[in-house]
Order: C-alpha cells, then sequence, then structure tokens
C-alpha cells in the first residue's frame, strides 16, 4: 500500500520510460522509509517494490542516501512550489492581510499532511546518526520559507507596508506565528490532531493579527 499522498498509476505517470521507472523507485523507497525508518531500509526491499532490478535503481540512485534525498525532494516539492509563488501587487494594510493569510493558510494545508509529517518525524529521528539527513531536510523546508519570506518582507518594507531592523527575524517570527502549535500538535498527537480547514484559517488569522501588531508600518495603522 502506498503513503498517503503519493499514490500513482505508473503505468499512467507521464514520460520517458527511464523516468517512468525513477517515479516507481522513488515511490517504492518512499513506502520502506516511511515504514521502516532510514537505517532499518533495505534497498532489496526497495528493489522489489519498484518492480525494476537492482541495476536499474542504482543506475538512478548511486546510494541510499541519495536515493532518501529524492523522495525528500518529492515529497516537498509542493510545500518548495507554494514558497515560490511571487509576490502579488500589495498596495494597503487588507490587501496585505490578504497576502499573508492566503500564504499562511496555504503552507499550514501543504505542510500538515501525513505523508510530510511522517518524514519530518523520520529525519528527527535519525538526525543523530544521520545529520546530513537532517540538514537537507531544512534547507529544502524551513530554511528556503524563511528566505522566501524575508525576501518578499523587504519589498512590503520598501513600500511602507512593514517595518522592522531585520527582515529575517521578521520572517521566522511570522513562521514560528503560523507554524508552531500546529506543526508540533501533529508531530506528537499523530494524523487525528491534523486541524480542519476552518481551524487552520482561525489560526492563521489569529497569528497575522499578532505579526501585524509587532511590524505593520505606521503608515498602515
Amino acid at each position: 500500500m502506498l503513503i498517503p499522498g503519493l499514490e500513482a498509476d505508473l503505468a499512467h505517470v507521464p514520460g520517458t520510460r527511464s523516468e517512468r521507472k525513477q517515479t516507481a523507485i522513488v515511490g517504492a523507497a518512499a513506502e520502506v522509509f516511511l515504514s521502516t525508518g532510514y537505517a532499518g531500509a533495505s534497498m532489496d526491499e526497495i528493489v522489489s517494490r519498484s518492480g525494476v532490478s537492482k541495476q536499474t535503481v542504482y543506475k538512478h540512485f548511486s546510494s541510499k542516501e541519495a536515493l532518501f534525498v529524492a523522495v525528500m525532494s518529492q515529497m516537498t516539492g509542493e510545500a518548495d512550489t507554494a514558497v515560490r509563488i511571487g509576490l502579488p501587487k500589495v498596495e494597503d494594510r487588507a490587501q496585505l492581510k490578504a497576502y499573508l493569510l492566503a500564504y499562511a493558510v496555504r503552507q499550514l494545508t501543504i505542510v500538515l499532511t501525513p505523508g510530510l509529517m511522517q518524514l519530518r518525524r523520520l529525519v528527527i529521528a535519525e538526525a543523530q546518526r544521520f545529520p546530513e539527513l537532517a540538514k537537507v531536510l531544512y534547507a529544502r523546508g524551513s530554511a528556503r520559507a524563511l528566505e522566501v519570506m524575508a525576501s518578499a518582507f523587504e519589498q512590503l518594507a520598501d513600500e511602507n507596508l512593514l517595518q522592522f531592523s531585520d527582515a529575517t527575524v521578521a520572517a521566522s517570527q511570522f513562521n514560528w506565528l503560523v507554524m508552531a502549535d500546529p506543526v508540533n500538535r501533529v508531530m506528537m498527537l499523530g494524523d487525528e490532531a491534523i486541524p480542519t480547514q476552518q481551524e487552520i484559517r482561525r489560526h492563521a488569522e489569529a497569528a497575522i493579527a499578532t505579526f501585524l501588531a509587532a511590524f505593520l508600518h505606521p503608515d498602515q495603522r
């Protein structure tokens, strides 16, 4: 059974035959990694589940670590795409609030999925033995989101919509206001703690109100 969020009818995956094989390998690897952990994952089991030869697996991925990085890339790809969305035209407080709310709701909806939460737990569990895996997940997740958000905040400050001394600090505080409590709950309590869309929106609205109380430019008050 495929991990939720990764299901695919591989016979209908677009691309070349080689690309379809790579998709099958990554999908099988995700199953194995998330069910047994990184250390316990067997390349033989991944080969068996993928339906391709061991030679083909190693042709695409030189090591188990490289394959795990590919799994992380696939599972975090949607979140990374979301943070890359450009800054829309924002001219006043109402538009600023709408932009921040849309961003927060989108990020929470993407991150708070069973597959990504399971991946996060796996990497944390393996962080001491395999610190490079944690570094990759951090770089592709939190660090990337902070970088993009800090850049957007700098543009908003130039338009006299936000005011701060350090854009990265402001982005970090925004991130923690939005993400910390929901993510921690799901990390500790499991899939049953994943909030509804109504709960996500209510939480995001409260987080943004707190953020704007600290960082809204005086001209917008």
